[in-house]
């Protein structure tokens, strides 16, 4: 399989640009994208308004035909990994149809949320999240792990474990969540869906519950062993706030700038 090129320089860019919000109490839209047959759609990139999902019985099972290809391993980043195909730029002079090899909306806010962890400073685990408003499609927040603004990246410990809690990053890190929250550019989050690339802790869990979302996209559950992830699932279940894991529908995300540049 040759290496896929997908830029997420324009991902980036938007995210880096987000658009503005809707105010007041509004209804959640269908996204129409495969994994979601049952709500009402129009054609690609379009929406019809549907009933608001918060408040509907959460589950942890991803809806049907939610990224059906699986092959491969990961990419050295763990950036998005999938099915088969190339996903990028191209360059057809001669075509005069749409080209099909673009990337669904969910690959597309889960690859904003990979690159946000990126930007992480903890040598263990980056962790990104991306906010969206599914009636829209824009991002209204996004955020990676690290210190609070302000602390130096270097006066607070980066260790897993230590002779003490103290000694260690867990009292001072902010959650990728957490940041994305706090970073909204809007006047609230409600009905609102974040995309995790790890699923969320239990703090993170009662800011998700407390900001009103609908819904939590996740790409890796890894720490369902621990108890601050067993015990977000209840809070948010009974919520009423949807979760589900992504299984990426792309091979692979790759940044190559020379080589995307150059086409």
């Amino acid at each position: 399989m040759p290496d896929v090129q997908l830029a997420l320089a324009t991902a980036a860019a938007g995210a880096a640009a987000i658009l503005g919000y809707a105010h007041g109490r509004r209804q959640v839209a269908a996204v129409c994208e495969p994994c979601e047959p049952c709500e009402p759609c129009l054609d690609d990139g379009e929406t019809v308004l549907a009933t608001p999902t918060r408040g509907a019985p959460a589950t942890s099972a991803p809806p049907a035909g939610s990224g059906s290809h699986s092959s491969g391993g990961p990419s050295p980043r763990h950036a998005l990994v999938g099915g088969q195909g190339y996903y990028g730029f191209s360059k057809d002079a001669d075509s005069i149809r749409r080209r099909e090899n673009y990337i669904d909306w969910h690959d597309y806010f889960m690859s904003v949320a990979t690159l946000s962890a990126f930007r992480s400073k903890d040598p263990n685990r980056q962790v990104g999240a991306c906010i969206v408003d599914p009636r829209t499609k824009r991002i209204v927040g996004i955020g990676y792990n690290g210190f609070p603004w302000g602390c130096s990246d270097d006066a607070l410990p980066w260790a897993r474990d230590a002779g003490t809690w103290l000694d260690t990053k867990y009292p001072y890190v902010c959650h990728a969540e957490m940041n994305a929250i706090l970073n909204k550019n809007c006047s609230d989050l409600e009905g609102c869906r974040i995309y995790t690339t790890l699923y969320p802790c239990n703090e993170c869990a009662k800011l998700i519950v407390q900001s009103r979302m609908a819904e939590v996209v996740y790409l890796s559950d890894a720490q369902s062993s621990k108890d601050p992830f067993k015990a977000s699932r209840p809070i948010l279940a009974l919520a009423g706030i949807r979760s589900w894991k992504h299984t990426p529908s792309v091979p692979r995300v790759v940044i190559d700038f020379e080589d995307d540049l150059a086409k």
